[in-house]
C-alpha cells in the first residue's frame, strides 16, 4: 500500500472495540477541536476488496476516527497515513461482553459477521469467540504497538482515565469542562421497542449484504 493522504498534523484512530467507551472517546475528542468519523458500515465492502483509495476518500474530511470498522484496519491505515496516533479502550471483558450482547442483540449485520466471524455475528450466541476476539485484538494492539510507546494510549473509563491522560498524549490543553460520558443504550432500547418494523427491515437489508459478500467469498482475505 503506498497510497497516502493529505491530513491534518495527524490522524487519531481509536483502536477500541464498540462498548469501551468509544462514543465518550468521539465526544471528548470533538470537545478538543478534532472532526470525529464515527463508525460506517459502508467502509465495510471497500475493505473487504482491499480498496483503500476508496477508505482514504471517505477519511479525507476527518482528523479522528473511532468504533466499526477503523479499530480492525489499524495497521494498513498506520501504513497509509502518516503521523497517526492510536487510542485503545478498554474495559473488563465481562463487563464489555454483556454491554455488547445487549448493543448488538438479534441484528445480525455484515460488519459483525467480519469482525467476529462468519456465523458468530450474535455476541449473545457465542459468548467465548465474542470474548476471544475482543482480547485477541486487545493483545495483538499492545504487540503491535510495543516499540512505539509514544504512538498508543490505553485508555480504560471504566476506572477513572479521563482528560490528563487523553490530553496529556494528545499534547493539549485539559478543557475545563466535565469529561464526556457518553452511553446512549437506555435510549437505544427505547427506540428499538417502538421501531420493530424498521428493525425487522434493516436486518433484510443486512441478510442480503451478508448473501452477497459470501457469493463474492471476500470474508477472508482482508481480515
Amino acid at each position: 500500500m503506498k497510497t497516502t493522504i493529505d491530513q491534518k498534523e495527524e490522524l487519531i484512530i481509536g483502536v477500541g472495540f464498540q462498548k469501551t467507551g468509544t462514543s465518550s472517546l468521539r465526544e471528548a475528542l470533538k470537545i478538543l477541536g478534532y472532526q470525529v468519523k464515527d463508525a460506517s458500515s459502508r467502509a465495510l465492502l471497500p475493505i473487504l476488496k482491499g480498496n483503500y483509495t476508496k477508505i482514504l476518500r471517505m477519511l479525507k474530511n476527518y482528523d479522528a476516527v473511532e468504533d466499526s470498522p477503523w479499530y480492525m484496519i489499524y495497521k494498513e491505515l498506520d501504513e497509509l497515513i502518516p503521523n497517526t496516533k492510536f487510542i485503545l479502550t478498554i474495559r473488563d471483558e465481562e463487563s464489555w461482553y454483556s454491554s455488547v450482547k445487549r448493543h448488538i442483540g438479534d441484528l445480525r449485520s455484515p460488519l459483525h459477521e467480519w469482525i467476529y466471524g462468519r456465523g458468530k455475528g450474535l455476541p449473545k450466541d457465542d459468548k467465548q469467540n465474542t470474548i476471544n476476539v475482543y482480547n485477541k485484538h486487545n493483545k495483538e494492539v499492545v504487540e503491535y504497538f510495543k516499540n512505539r510507546p509514544n504512538d498508543l494510549q490505553i485508555l480504560d473509563f471504566t476506572k477513572g482515565d479521563k482528560w490528563e491522560n487523553l490530553c496529556h498524549f494528545l499534547n493539549k490543553e485539559v478543557p475545563e469542562v466535565p469529561f464526556p460520558h457518553y452511553n446512549k443504550s437506555i435510549t437505544k432500547r427505547a427506540v428499538v421497542k417502538e421501531n420493530r418494523f424498521k428493525i425487522t427491515r434493516k436486518q433484510i437489508k443486512n441478510n442480503i449484504k451478508i448473501k452477497y459478500i459470501d457469493m463474492l467469498g471476500l470474508w477472508e482475505k482482508q481480515k
